[in-house]
């Protein structure tokens, strides 16, 4: 596939009225390719149920593949990589949810497949409670497990709190932006956007030019919440954007929590509100979010030297390797066995249930699965 030729169709499909983020991905996973969207519009029809005459019609539009090639010449002359839904480089996690970008800008340095991968996320007036809560979470977790890559999305508050207290840490750190990446907002984080640059990165489906409306910032939310194994709020009103990010980490069945406040504090009410309704499990330090994730090595078992591949001559060749990957590496997340194999997610559920059927695993606490012995 030629990858420049996918980076303008995915980005032109992204421009085409009425097709919103849901039906851009349904075309491009049907099809194989947003190439073939294009060329082959007539054929979709036939080829994609609740496809009309309509959206074959919008899809002849000249316009957007024009303005899709003046955005690829200014990713390349900025040195930034366009990201498709067939780039390896696209984050796994987040290429398994319905309405996962079709493509996104990066510029920086982070391995966006991280195998640990967090976001922190709160309210934009952040009390002296909440930084503290992100410079001493992010310290102690970095002692635990110094591979972690932390997600936020650059605003003011509890966001770029976390950015810096992982830069302070020497965690790499991504901002996703509600806007393209020919400016800064806020500007007066652009010091610490620079800094992310050199450990970390800043993450983006918008275009260059694209004001950083409000509806942006709810859209953001979702990559924030799709490409992470977990969503910690640390500090929330009753009502905000963090809020927001959690409800869709619980729609993308991704793992939440949440630090608790005192009652009364109006910076607490949300997360306090998440755990009262098990919407986000209670947080109390680093330790404790490591344990629940089944992230300490020092609690993996010895690996399974003892299974014996005939003991399960009935397993494809697809079960084998998730096999032979919890044997080698010990317990794992379905996130990090999806990244691993590039085995889809709905299809690694179907898996792994079928192994649990089978007695070859069995799911833990915090999703992770252990083999058998």
């Amino acid at each position: 596939m030629d990858t420049r030729e996918e980076c303008i169709y995915s980005i032109a499909l992204t421009q085409i009225p009425g097709i919103g983020h849901i039906w851009a991905k349904k075309l491009v996973d049907g099809m194989g390719s947003a190439v073939d969207v294009f060329r082959l519009r007539r054929e979709l029809p036939e080829r994609l149920a609740g496809v009309n005459v309509r959206v074959v019609e919008a899809l002849d539009c000249p316009q957007a593949l024009s303005r899709a090639e003046q955005e690829y010449e200014f990713a390349e002359k900025n040195h930034i990589r366009c990201l498709t839904l067939a780039d390896e480089s696209y984050p796994s996690r987040l290429r398994e949810c319905d309405d996962a970008p079709i493509a996104l800008f990066f510029k920086g340095n982070a391995d966006l497949n991280s195998l640990r991968v967090i976001n922190m996320v709160g309210t934009r007036n952040a009390t002296d409670y909440g930084k503290q809560l992100c410079a001493s979470f992010l310290r102690d977790l970095k002692n635990l497990c110094p591979d972690v890559l932390v997600v936020s999305g650059l605003a003011y508050g509890i966001d770029i709190h976390a950015h810096r207290a992982a830069l302070a840490n020497g965690l790499p750190t991504v901002g996703v932006l509600a806007h393209g990446l020919d400016r800064i907002y806020p500007s007066v984080h652009r010091k610490t956007a620079v800094d992310m640059l050199q450990k970390g990165g800043l993450l983006t489906e918008f275009p260059v030019g694209t004001v950083p409306d409000k509806h942006n910032f709810v859209s953001r939310n979702r990559i924030v919440a799709g490409m992470a194994d977990a969503t910690i709020v640390v500090e929330s009103a009753s009502k905000g954007g963090s809020l927001i990010t959690a409800d869709i980490a619980e729609s993308y069945h991704r793992d939440c929590f949440a630090f608790p406040g005192r009652t009364m504090d109006i910076s607490s009410i949300g997360c306090n509100q998440l755990i009262r309704d098990n919407k986000a499990a209670l947080l109390l330090s680093a330790e404790d979010f490591v344990k629940a994730m089944c992230w300490d090595s020092s609690s993996m078992p010895a690996k399974a030297e003892s299974i014996q591949r005939s003991f399960f001559p009935e397993l494809s060749e697809e079960e084998q390797q998730i096999v032979a990957i919890l044997d080698r590496q010990g317990n794992q997340q379905i996130n990090t066995l999806v990244v691993e194999t590039d085995i889809p997610v709905h299809k690694m559920n179907a898996i792994l249930f079928e192994l649990e059927m089978k007695g070859v695993l069995r799911v833990l606490a915090g999703g992770m699965y252990q083999l058998l012995r």
